[in-house]
């Protein structure tokens, strides 16, 4: 997206936007799709085990990878055989795909393979979501975890977990092309959870109700230190790299929550922003010097054949308060085990 529409929708208050009518458009063919399904004329479809969608409302990131990965490593310690969905965005090529560790992001997708490579558990991408899901189901999944599919209602769900950015909110509040929202801010009170990632907590989210925050889970993501890109994954604490000027490179949904969260580690960045899912080349980290690079985690799989010992990954970690991990363990566990019971399994 060109960077003076995330501006738009962001930074600037709300007010009249030239684009409105085009949001009436969008919003009302996204409430007629919705409405074909609550009233039958089109139909979801099981894939014979529970399904978790891990999603957001908004456009940019929001935090649901690293979500989607505590959640499956979670409940893989429970005993559950986790499969994992996605489409697979920006893949060069279409149909189902199986990922592995040594997977091509450019054939699986950055996020899927970091979910793989993270988690261990059978993860398949498809712009046919219920296929996918029905395969993994069949090679032993119990549960499916969908990254991204709160829009993909041809899947039947069983729990919907919205994930808010708490810095972002809902922007200006309009759905798209005028505002960041992908369906009216309505739709968040139908979630079974509200996941609110980063912002200050007893401050307002901008954009959403306060008695909708006030339902909403906290989650912070959690940076332990640095991993080297090339070779065997040298590990180093981000306080080794203070005293000196360094290159933050984020290819993300919001590059400024990186940024935003080195800097608060004591790091001197010089920042380079690009847009989410972009294919780094070798010039656009060549920056005619010798200091340390740092990139997100998404960054780093697309960069192994320009993997150089000055470039380094910050992976970072989901995580919730003791209570807010008891709710939503408690409410997904509710609802996986009632979809059992439901299938006599």
């Amino acid at each position: 997206m060109p960077q003076w529409l995330f501006k738009l929708w962001y930074e600037e208050p709300p007010g009249v936007s030239v684009l409105q009518p085009l949001s009436w458009l969008y919003g009302a063919a996204v409430s007629a799709r919705r409405a074909a399904y609550r009233r039958g004329w089109a139909r979801s479809q099981s894939v014979g085990a529970p399904v978790i969608v891990v999603g957001n409302l908004t456009v940019g990131g929001t935090g649901k990878t690293p979500l989607t990965i505590w959640l499956a490593e979670q409940l893989r310690q429970r005993g559950l055989e986790v499969g994992l969905v996605s489409r697979g965005y920006g893949r060069r090529q279409g149909g189902m795909r199986s990922v592995t560790p040594v997977s091509s992001w450019q054939e699986v997708g950055d996020e899927p393979l970091i979910l793989q490579q993270r988690t261990g558990c059978m993860t398949l991408v498809a712009s046919d979501r219920v296929a996918a899901a029905t395969a993994l189901v069949a090679r032993g999944a119990r549960v499916i975890l969908a990254d991204d599919g709160l829009q993909h209602l041809r899947m039947r769900r069983d729990c919907e977990i919205v994930v808010i950015d708490g810095g972002r909110g809902f922007g200006n509040g309009r759905v798209l092309p005028a505002g960041p929202l992908r369906e009216r801010a309505g739709r968040a009170w139908s979630a079974d959870v509200l996941v609110v990632n980063g912002g200050v907590e007893g401050e307002p989210v901008r954009g959403v109700p306060p008695e909708l925050a006030a339902r909403a889970l906290r989650m912070r993501l959690v940076a332990a230190g640095a991993r080297q890109v090339a070779g065997s994954g040298q590990e180093q604490p981000l306080e080794a790299f203070r005293g000196r000027p360094l290159h933050a490179v984020a290819g993300i949904g919001n590059p400024q929550r990186f940024f935003a969260d080195l800097r608060a580690r004591g790091l001197d960045l010089v920042e380079h922003a690009f847009p989410d899912h972009h294919a780094l080349s070798a010039a656009d980290l060549d920056f005619g010097d010798g200091l340390a690079v740092l990139m997100t985690e998404k960054d780093a799989v697309k960069c192994r054949e320009l993997a150089h010992p000055r470039f380094w990954y910050v992976p970072v970690e989901a995580t919730f308060s003791e209570a807010d991990t008891h709710r939503l363990l408690e409410l997904v566990t509710r609802k996986t085990e009632s979809s059992f019971t439901r299938a006599g399994g």
